[in-house]
């Protein structure tokens, strides 16, 4: 299918800051894709200093196989596999492994997490009800004082007394160190905090990745958000593709604030909507924008359907789940 106009804006940006509001259905990764392609073959873009990032193993994976097949398509006269398609924590372990020499053997694995925190809690002699919320709720607390670089004195925990879950926190962040692992969220923290303290570190990844591509940008978080601005500076050649009305993730730390907020931190940044939805018909394109216009805090986006009206949406209330 040939490009929209918006499409053809979002492929054919050069450099400094772009945000792409791309709703469901409107053709987003074909978009990503053929940017990339855009700049190796268009602006001469040498292939490896391009970085694309996404949420999941699946997502990169994919979105790698849809660019290679498009390579080859078009007869990319470049070393095209060298782009770098990865998840922020495959991305960011890579950089805390150059500078680190770490191994599979450093990264904690969930079991293992469990059974240091149930060491710490059953210390404090606390009395819970259902031990598997309980520490599936202390694992997503813990998570969100790291990725929101909460300072811990100002973070009132709902699983337990506040200086319980402080005592906790401090005692799981020294075991960790102690025993050198890393959680999830201990790679993100890190490399923030490395690329923070060297300066020489920090000017070599920027140097190896000047263009940087951030797809489903409505979930990031803080942490995530932080150490991408770094890695994106001094150019900041940092395309951001996203819809702030599908960000389901703010019980992992997911702020979709920080997308609404990304032409506050970039002024010179430009702006495109993908408004044409090319999977469903227009009644459901319409029923769901009717609903969504309900919040406030929000980009106004007008999103058409290209299919045609299709069947009504049939609206149903129910007594009880």
């Amino acid at each position: 299918m040939k490009e929209n106009s918006a499409q053809n804006r979002a492929i054919s940006h050069d450099k400094g800051p772009m945000m792409l509001l791309a709703g469901p259905g409107s053709g987003k990764t074909t978009t990503i894709t053929k940017r990339v392609v855009n700049l190796i073959q268009e602006k001469k873009v040498t292939p490896s200093s391009i970085l694309v990032v996404t949420f999941t193993k699946a997502a990169a994976r994919e979105m790698k196989e849809r660019f290679l097949r498009l390579c080859k398509e078009k007869n990319v006269n470049a070393p095209y596999e060298q782009v770098t398609f990865g998840t922020f924590h495959g991305v960011y372990y890579s950089i805390l492994k150059y500078a680190y020499h770490l191994s599979v053997q450093n990264i904690l694995s969930e079991e293992r997490k469990y059974d240091i925190l149930k060491e710490i809690v059953y210390r404090q002699k606390l009395t819970i009800e259902d031990e598997k919320e309980f520490f599936q709720g202390l694992v997503q607390e813990i998570s969100m004082v790291k990725n929101g670089r909460i300072p811990l004195e100002h973070y009132y925990s709902v699983n337990c007394p506040d200086d319980t879950f402080r005592i906790i926190y401090q005692e799981y962040v020294k075991r960790c160190k102690t025993s050198k692992l890393l959680d999830f969220d201990d790679i993100l923290l890190y490399t923030y905090e490395l690329l923070t303290n060297r300066n020489d570190i920090l000017r070599g990844w920027q140097k190896r990745f000047t263009y940087i591509l951030v797809d489903e940008f409505q979930d990031i978080n803080q942490l995530q958000y932080d150490v991408v601005k770094l890695l994106a500076k001094p150019e900041d050649n940092l395309f951001i593709v996203g819809d702030d009305d599908q960000s389901i993730y703010a019980f992992r730390g997911a702020k979709p604030e920080i997308m609404l907020g990304f032409e506050k931190d970039y002024p010179t940044a430009k702006r495109t909507l993908l408004g044409i939805n090319y999977r469903s018909s227009s009644s459901i394109v319409d029923a769901a924008g009717r609903l969504i216009r309900h919040n406030k805090m929000r980009f106004d986006k007008e999103i058409q359907a290209f299919r045609g009206a299709g069947r009504p949406v049939a609206v149903m209330g129910f007594a009880d789940a």
